[in-house]
Protein backbone atom coordinates (compact mmCIF):
# COMPACT_ATOMS: atom_id res chain seq x y z
CA UNK A 1 0.00 0.00 0.00
CA UNK A 2 0.97 3.69 -1.02
CA UNK A 3 0.49 6.93 0.61
CA UNK A 4 1.00 9.36 -1.75
CA UNK A 5 4.15 7.61 -3.03
CA UNK A 6 5.82 6.83 -0.11
CA UNK A 7 5.63 3.04 1.02
CA UNK A 8 3.84 2.71 4.94
CA UNK A 9 6.72 0.50 5.65
CA UNK A 10 9.18 3.76 5.63
CA UNK A 11 6.78 5.74 7.46
CA UNK A 12 8.71 4.77 10.46
CA UNK A 13 12.07 5.38 9.16
CA UNK A 14 10.80 8.67 8.27
CA UNK A 15 9.81 10.11 11.44
CA UNK A 16 12.92 8.65 12.79
CA UNK A 17 15.20 10.71 10.92
CA UNK A 18 12.71 13.77 11.35
CA UNK A 19 13.25 13.50 15.14
CA UNK A 20 16.94 12.66 15.16
CA UNK A 21 17.55 15.83 12.73
CA UNK A 22 14.76 17.73 15.30
CA UNK A 23 17.21 17.12 17.97
CA UNK A 24 20.22 17.77 15.97
CA UNK A 25 19.03 21.37 15.25
CA UNK A 26 17.68 21.92 18.84
CA UNK A 27 20.93 20.83 20.00
CA UNK A 28 22.52 23.79 17.36
CA UNK A 29 20.10 26.42 18.25
CA UNK A 30 20.87 25.69 22.07
CA UNK A 31 24.78 25.92 21.59
CA UNK A 32 24.38 29.25 19.28
CA UNK A 33 22.18 30.79 22.18
CA UNK A 34 25.13 29.68 25.40
CA UNK A 35 27.85 32.11 25.92
CA UNK A 36 30.23 29.81 28.13
CA UNK A 37 32.51 31.87 30.52
CA UNK A 38 35.47 30.80 32.53
CA UNK A 39 36.28 33.97 35.52
CA UNK A 40 37.41 34.13 38.77
CA UNK A 41 35.25 35.04 41.74
CA UNK A 42 32.96 38.25 41.73
CA UNK A 43 34.33 39.12 37.55
CA UNK A 44 30.15 38.43 36.62
CA UNK A 45 27.82 39.12 39.29
CA UNK A 46 24.56 37.80 38.67
CA UNK A 47 22.63 40.82 38.10
CA UNK A 48 25.37 41.32 35.35
CA UNK A 49 24.81 37.95 33.86
CA UNK A 50 20.92 38.57 33.66
CA UNK A 51 21.39 42.56 32.03
CA UNK A 52 23.40 40.86 29.19
CA UNK A 53 21.20 37.82 28.63
CA UNK A 54 17.79 40.26 28.33
CA UNK A 55 19.92 42.50 26.04
CA UNK A 56 21.89 40.03 23.87
CA UNK A 57 18.83 37.21 24.47
CA UNK A 58 21.55 34.31 24.71
CA UNK A 59 21.76 32.39 28.38
CA UNK A 60 25.16 33.04 30.14
CA UNK A 61 27.29 29.67 31.37
CA UNK A 62 29.08 30.88 34.30
CA UNK A 63 32.04 28.69 35.33
CA UNK A 64 34.24 30.02 38.14
CA UNK A 65 37.75 28.86 38.78
CA UNK A 66 40.11 29.90 41.91
CA UNK A 67 43.61 28.80 40.74
CA UNK A 68 45.61 29.93 37.25
CA UNK A 69 45.92 25.74 36.85
CA UNK A 70 42.31 25.19 36.63
CA UNK A 71 42.10 27.55 34.64
CA UNK A 72 44.68 26.18 32.36
CA UNK A 73 43.25 22.44 32.37
CA UNK A 74 39.93 23.61 31.99
CA UNK A 75 40.45 25.65 28.26
CA UNK A 76 43.64 23.20 27.56
CA UNK A 77 41.83 20.24 27.49
CA UNK A 78 39.35 19.97 24.79
CA UNK A 79 42.22 22.98 22.64
CA UNK A 80 40.15 25.75 24.04
CA UNK A 81 36.60 24.69 22.32
CA UNK A 82 34.79 24.14 26.01
CA UNK A 83 34.61 27.89 26.27
CA UNK A 84 34.11 30.87 24.96
CA UNK A 85 35.98 33.80 26.97
CA UNK A 86 37.94 33.92 30.27
CA UNK A 87 39.15 36.44 32.34
CA UNK A 88 43.11 35.21 32.62
CA UNK A 89 46.29 37.93 34.25
CA UNK A 90 48.95 38.85 31.57
CA UNK A 91 51.52 36.65 32.26
CA UNK A 92 49.18 33.37 31.80
CA UNK A 93 48.27 34.63 28.99
CA UNK A 94 51.43 34.04 27.53
CA UNK A 95 51.25 30.21 27.65
CA UNK A 96 47.43 30.58 25.98
CA UNK A 97 49.28 32.35 23.35
CA UNK A 98 51.85 29.91 22.80
CA UNK A 99 49.77 27.30 22.81
CA UNK A 100 47.33 28.37 20.00
CA UNK A 101 44.37 28.94 22.73
CA UNK A 102 43.21 32.15 22.34
CA UNK A 103 42.62 34.29 19.40
CA UNK A 104 43.25 37.82 18.82
CA UNK A 105 40.78 40.56 20.54
CA UNK A 106 39.52 43.91 18.34
CA UNK A 107 39.38 46.64 20.61
CA UNK A 108 37.84 48.59 17.83
CA UNK A 109 34.54 46.69 18.30
CA UNK A 110 33.96 47.33 22.07
CA UNK A 111 33.18 50.50 22.33
CA UNK A 112 33.58 50.00 26.13
CA UNK A 113 37.60 50.48 25.72
CA UNK A 114 37.16 54.18 24.69
CA UNK A 115 36.04 54.90 28.01
CA UNK A 116 38.58 52.91 30.24
CA UNK A 117 41.71 54.87 31.62
CA UNK A 118 44.45 55.97 29.17
CA UNK A 119 46.80 53.49 30.44
CA UNK A 120 45.00 50.94 29.66
CA UNK A 121 44.10 51.79 26.42
CA UNK A 122 47.25 51.65 25.29
CA UNK A 123 47.43 47.95 24.87
CA UNK A 124 51.40 47.75 23.18
CA UNK A 125 52.35 49.44 26.48
CA UNK A 126 51.08 46.58 28.91
CA UNK A 127 53.57 43.87 28.59
CA UNK A 128 52.52 40.42 26.73
CA UNK A 129 49.07 41.77 25.05
CA UNK A 130 50.29 42.36 21.90
CA UNK A 131 52.06 40.34 19.77
CA UNK A 132 53.06 40.55 16.17
CA UNK A 133 52.56 37.07 14.07
CA UNK A 134 53.24 37.67 10.35
CA UNK A 135 54.09 40.83 10.06
CA UNK A 136 50.71 42.22 12.46
CA UNK A 137 50.70 43.39 15.93
CA UNK A 138 47.53 42.11 17.19
CA UNK A 139 45.87 42.48 20.65
CA UNK A 140 44.97 39.50 22.29
CA UNK A 141 43.33 40.47 25.36
CA UNK A 142 41.31 43.67 26.99
CA UNK A 143 42.38 44.66 30.59
CA UNK A 144 39.64 44.44 33.08
CA UNK A 145 40.74 44.41 37.24
CA UNK A 146 43.83 44.36 38.82
CA UNK A 147 45.27 44.15 42.32
CA UNK A 148 48.41 43.78 44.56
CA UNK A 149 48.82 40.46 46.45
CA UNK A 150 49.67 41.87 49.61
CA UNK A 151 49.64 40.81 53.34
CA UNK A 152 46.48 40.75 55.47
CA UNK A 153 46.69 41.59 58.98
CA UNK A 154 44.97 41.34 62.17
CA UNK A 155 45.58 44.57 64.10
CA UNK A 156 44.89 43.28 67.47
CA UNK A 157 47.64 40.40 67.00
CA UNK A 158 49.95 43.04 65.62
CA UNK A 159 51.31 46.15 67.81
CA UNK A 160 52.34 47.31 64.14
CA UNK A 161 52.31 46.62 60.54
CA UNK A 162 54.64 43.53 59.52
CA UNK A 163 57.54 44.93 57.37
CA UNK A 164 58.28 41.61 55.42
CA UNK A 165 57.59 38.44 53.80
CA UNK A 166 59.42 36.40 56.51
CA UNK A 167 56.51 37.40 59.26
CA UNK A 168 54.59 34.05 57.30
CA UNK A 169 57.67 31.99 58.65
CA UNK A 170 57.85 33.27 62.00
CA UNK A 171 57.15 30.52 64.58
CA UNK A 172 55.12 32.76 66.44
CA UNK A 173 52.63 32.85 64.28
CA UNK A 174 52.46 28.82 63.70
CA UNK A 175 48.99 27.61 63.02
CA UNK A 176 48.00 31.23 62.51
CA UNK A 177 49.13 32.41 59.30
CA UNK A 178 47.30 31.45 56.14
CA UNK A 179 48.99 31.17 52.29
CA UNK A 180 47.57 30.34 48.72
CA UNK A 181 47.24 27.19 47.55
CA UNK A 182 48.76 27.71 44.10
CA UNK A 183 52.10 26.61 42.54
CA UNK A 184 53.17 29.37 40.48
CA UNK A 185 52.73 32.28 42.96
CA UNK A 186 54.10 30.10 45.66
CA UNK A 187 57.33 29.58 44.22
CA UNK A 188 57.62 33.75 43.52
CA UNK A 189 56.56 33.88 47.54
CA UNK A 190 59.45 31.68 48.11
CA UNK A 191 61.35 33.22 45.59
CA UNK A 192 61.14 36.88 47.27
CA UNK A 193 61.22 35.96 50.74
CA UNK A 194 64.67 34.17 49.72
CA UNK A 195 65.79 37.46 48.07
CA UNK A 196 66.30 35.85 44.67
CA UNK A 197 67.27 38.19 41.78
CA UNK A 198 63.82 37.10 39.97
CA UNK A 199 60.65 35.90 41.24
CA UNK A 200 59.79 34.49 37.88
CA UNK A 201 62.92 32.42 36.54
CA UNK A 202 64.07 30.10 39.33
CA UNK A 203 67.55 28.40 37.91
CA UNK A 204 70.04 25.85 39.18
CA UNK A 205 69.88 25.58 43.27
CA UNK A 206 67.26 28.00 43.54
CA UNK A 207 64.53 25.14 43.19
CA UNK A 208 65.95 23.17 46.01
CA UNK A 209 66.04 26.33 48.51
CA UNK A 210 62.26 27.25 47.05
CA UNK A 211 61.11 23.91 48.09
CA UNK A 212 62.60 24.01 51.23
CA UNK A 213 61.23 27.27 52.24
CA UNK A 214 58.03 26.23 50.71
CA UNK A 215 57.96 23.19 53.16
CA UNK A 216 58.70 25.26 56.11
CA UNK A 217 55.92 27.25 55.20
CA UNK A 218 53.46 24.54 55.11
CA UNK A 219 54.85 23.36 58.44
CA UNK A 220 53.84 26.88 59.59
CA UNK A 221 50.50 27.32 58.34
CA UNK A 222 46.83 26.87 59.47
CA UNK A 223 46.17 25.74 55.63
CA UNK A 224 46.15 27.06 52.07
CA UNK A 225 42.71 28.59 50.54
CA UNK A 226 41.57 28.39 46.98
CA UNK A 227 38.74 30.85 46.91
CA UNK A 228 38.61 34.31 48.78
CA UNK A 229 35.23 33.33 50.31
CA UNK A 230 36.77 30.54 51.87
CA UNK A 231 39.88 32.68 52.89
CA UNK A 232 37.51 35.31 54.76
CA UNK A 233 35.58 32.28 56.59
CA UNK A 234 38.88 30.62 57.61
CA UNK A 235 40.22 33.96 59.03
CA UNK A 236 37.06 34.61 61.36
CA UNK A 237 36.98 30.92 61.99
CA UNK A 238 40.12 30.39 63.58
CA UNK A 239 40.99 34.28 64.28
CA UNK A 240 44.15 34.31 61.74
CA UNK A 241 47.03 36.51 62.08
CA UNK A 242 48.40 36.81 59.17
CA UNK A 243 47.22 35.72 55.33
CA UNK A 244 48.87 36.05 52.16
CA UNK A 245 46.19 38.33 49.69
CA UNK A 246 46.79 36.38 46.73
CA UNK A 247 43.22 38.13 46.08
CA UNK A 248 44.50 41.91 47.58
CA UNK A 249 42.16 44.02 48.18
CA UNK A 250 39.32 42.37 47.58
CA UNK A 251 40.04 40.47 50.06
CA UNK A 252 40.15 43.12 52.83
CA UNK A 253 37.15 44.22 51.22
CA UNK A 254 35.47 41.24 52.23
CA UNK A 255 36.87 40.89 55.68
CA UNK A 256 36.12 45.05 56.88
CA UNK A 257 32.65 44.21 55.57
CA UNK A 258 32.46 41.19 57.81
CA UNK A 259 33.72 43.39 60.97
CA UNK A 260 37.59 42.29 60.89
CA UNK A 261 39.77 44.65 62.03
CA UNK A 262 42.21 44.09 59.47
CA UNK A 263 45.08 46.44 57.74
CA UNK A 264 46.27 45.41 54.90
CA UNK A 265 50.62 46.20 53.63
CA UNK A 266 53.22 46.01 51.10
CA UNK A 267 56.11 44.47 52.48
CA UNK A 268 60.03 45.47 51.51
CA UNK A 269 60.30 42.73 49.54
CA UNK A 270 57.04 43.96 47.11
CA UNK A 271 54.06 42.87 46.55
CA UNK A 272 53.57 40.71 43.43
CA UNK A 273 50.32 42.21 41.56
CA UNK A 274 48.24 41.03 38.71
CA UNK A 275 46.35 42.92 35.77
CA UNK A 276 43.33 39.98 34.75
CA UNK A 277 41.71 40.45 31.18
CA UNK A 278 39.41 39.19 29.02
CA UNK A 279 40.23 36.98 26.21
CA UNK A 280 38.50 35.32 23.94
CA UNK A 281 39.20 31.44 23.22
CA UNK A 282 40.08 29.86 19.63
CA UNK A 283 36.83 27.57 20.18
CA UNK A 284 34.47 30.64 20.39
CA UNK A 285 31.85 29.92 18.34
CA UNK A 286 29.96 33.57 18.36
CA UNK A 287 32.91 35.93 18.54
CA UNK A 288 30.88 38.96 18.04
CA UNK A 289 28.95 37.86 20.88
CA UNK A 290 32.33 37.75 22.94
CA UNK A 291 33.12 40.88 21.89
CA UNK A 292 29.28 41.94 23.32
CA UNK A 293 30.37 40.54 26.68
CA UNK A 294 33.53 42.26 27.17
CA UNK A 295 32.15 45.94 26.36
CA UNK A 296 29.25 44.76 28.60
CA UNK A 297 31.42 44.09 31.49
CA UNK A 298 33.33 47.28 30.58
CA UNK A 299 29.85 49.40 31.55
CA UNK A 300 29.46 51.21 35.10
CA UNK A 301 27.42 48.47 36.29
CA UNK A 302 29.61 46.05 35.93
CA UNK A 303 33.03 48.08 36.33
CA UNK A 304 31.12 49.15 39.36
CA UNK A 305 30.47 46.72 41.29
CA UNK A 306 33.86 45.50 41.09
CA UNK A 307 34.81 48.62 42.92
CA UNK A 308 31.67 48.67 45.69
CA UNK A 309 31.08 44.74 45.83
CA UNK A 310 34.36 43.18 45.68
CA UNK A 311 36.77 45.81 45.98
CA UNK A 312 38.78 45.10 43.07
CA UNK A 313 40.09 48.30 40.63
CA UNK A 314 38.30 48.69 37.56
CA UNK A 315 40.51 50.03 34.48
CA UNK A 316 37.24 52.94 33.98
CA UNK A 317 38.34 55.24 37.47
CA UNK A 318 41.16 56.03 39.43
CA UNK A 319 41.97 53.82 42.40
CA UNK A 320 43.50 53.68 45.44
CA UNK A 321 44.44 49.91 44.98
CA UNK A 322 48.22 50.64 45.80
CA UNK A 323 49.51 49.90 42.12
CA UNK A 324 51.11 53.14 42.04
CA UNK A 325 54.15 52.00 44.58
CA UNK A 326 57.27 51.47 43.93
CA UNK A 327 57.20 48.37 45.54
CA UNK A 328 55.27 46.73 43.04
CA UNK A 329 56.18 43.63 40.97
CA UNK A 330 53.69 42.81 38.10
CA UNK A 331 53.23 39.13 37.29
CA UNK A 332 55.64 37.59 34.32
CA UNK A 333 55.61 34.62 32.71
CA UNK A 334 57.15 31.99 34.63
CA UNK A 335 60.13 29.70 33.64
CA UNK A 336 58.33 26.63 34.03
CA UNK A 337 54.91 26.39 35.20
CA UNK A 338 54.18 22.76 34.86
CA UNK A 339 57.53 22.11 37.04
CA UNK A 340 55.94 24.58 39.74
CA UNK A 341 52.66 23.21 39.80
CA UNK A 342 54.30 19.61 40.50
CA UNK A 343 56.38 20.07 42.76
CA UNK A 344 53.78 22.37 44.91
CA UNK A 345 51.71 19.20 44.57
CA UNK A 346 54.00 17.12 46.62
CA UNK A 347 54.78 20.00 48.88
CA UNK A 348 50.66 20.61 49.93
CA UNK A 349 50.64 16.60 50.42
CA UNK A 350 53.32 16.32 53.00
CA UNK A 351 56.31 15.28 51.30
CA UNK A 352 59.53 15.96 52.19
CA UNK A 353 62.13 17.68 50.35
CA UNK A 354 64.14 14.39 48.91
CA UNK A 355 60.40 13.22 47.96
CA UNK A 356 59.55 16.38 46.26
CA UNK A 357 62.63 17.16 44.25
CA UNK A 358 63.57 13.48 44.03
CA UNK A 359 67.07 11.47 44.47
Amino acid sequence: MKLRGVSLRLVPLVRLVAVILSGVFAAGADAAGVLRVLAWPGYADTEVIRSFEQKSGVRVELTVVDTDESLWQKVSANGGRDFDVMAVNTAELQRYIAADLVQPVDPARIAGTRRQLPRFRKLADIPGLVHVRQGRAEAYAIPYTYSTMGLIYDRRQFAEAPASISVLWEPRYKGKVLAYSGGAHSFSLAAQALGFPSPFRLQGSEWARAVDKLIALRRNVLGFYNRPEESVQLFLRHRVALMFANYGLQQLHMLRAAGADVGYVIPREGALAWLDCWAVTRGARDVDLVHAWIDHLLGDTASGLLARRQGLANTLVESDAGTSSDRIVWLAAVEDAPRREALWARIHSGDRAIRVLGP
